[in-house]
């Protein structure tokens, strides 16, 4: 079997008990050494052999995996976060489903949870916004032209923007064109989870300016959105004027609370009445 596991942000203590068990019992583990904090290979065994795929190809990946498997052993392959997202691991399993070799996947935690947990944000705000964007700028490798990040902008939600940390001011001049005011929150969340995670707060208009003041060139995110900001309304989850499957409202809501005060209304009839 091989198995695509998740490695987490950064914080070696963030990566799944079900991800750790794996890095413990492989015989071989592929890991991308660009991202994935080294720490976690402290798990291996001595004899475990352990490749950095930074340094390989796709075919040369699938050499060692496929050889591997086929030998008996359990092999690993650690990405960043949760595979699902940049992790480019479709086109591993496509390659293994050709060749009849079966692979599970073990989720992570991803950067961008990291980075909220950082910014202590929610990204969904009632009245704020309702969706997340997770996208990046087109650069060496392009984006469809209907996901561009001007595009996106224009819904006004949260924007999560993987990999574009080297193209800060193209990055605020497409979200401006796209509908964002530059005056709109944002922030930058360097190695979200590490050691040396740092948190830069600024503007959509300020982006390059403040990651150039404490020299972030890459491994970051940046979050876009009012969600950043303090205004937002009160989730009805939890609102005692609010029935859900498990409670009943055990107070009015202010519409009918309005409701019972206009003119008009049966408890001003009654009040005139006792009057």
């Amino acid at each position: 079997m091989i198995t695509f596991v998740g490695a987490g942000p950064g914080a070696e203590d963030l990566i799944t008990v079900r991800g750790q068990d794996l890095l413990k019992e492989a015989d071989i583990v592929v890991y991308a050494g660009s991202l994935v904090n080294p720490g976690l290979l402290s798990l291996c065994r001595e004899d475990c052999e352990i490749y950095n795929s930074a340094k390989m190809t796709l075919e040369e990946v699938m050499d060692v995996m496929t050889v591997g498997e086929r030998s008996g052993k359990k092999v690993v392959r650690l990405h960043t976060g949760d595979p699902c997202l940049y992790g480019a691991i479709r086109e591993q399993m496509d390659e293994l489903e050709k060749l009849d070799i079966p692979y599970e996947v073990c989720p992570g935690v991803s950067s961008f949870c990291g980075a909220a947990a950082a910014l202590g944000a929610e990204y969904t705000l009632p009245g704020v916004s309702q969706s997340v964007v997770i996208t990046r700028m087109a650069g060496r490798t392009p984006v469809p032209e209907r996901e561009s990040i001007r595009s996106f902008a224009a819904h006004q939600a949260t924007m999560v923007i993987f990999l574009s940390t080297g193209m800060l001011k193209e990055l605020s001049a497409e979200l401006i064109c796209g509908g964002y005011d530059p005056d709109t929150p944002a922030a930058i969340v360097y190695k979200a989870t590490w050691p040396e995670e740092k948190v830069l707060r600024c503007t959509v208009k300020d982006l390059a300016e403040t990651a150039a003041g404490e020299h972030v060139t890459k491994t970051a995110l940046i979050v876009v959105g009012g969600i950043l900001e303090g205004g937002y309304e009160r989730s009805k989850l939890y609102d005692p004027s609010f029935t859900t499957e498990f409670r009943e409202a055990s107070v009015p809501s202010a519409k009918e609370e309005q409701k019972e005060t206009a003119p008009g209304s049966e408890s001003e009839k009654r009040d005139r009445e006792e009057r």
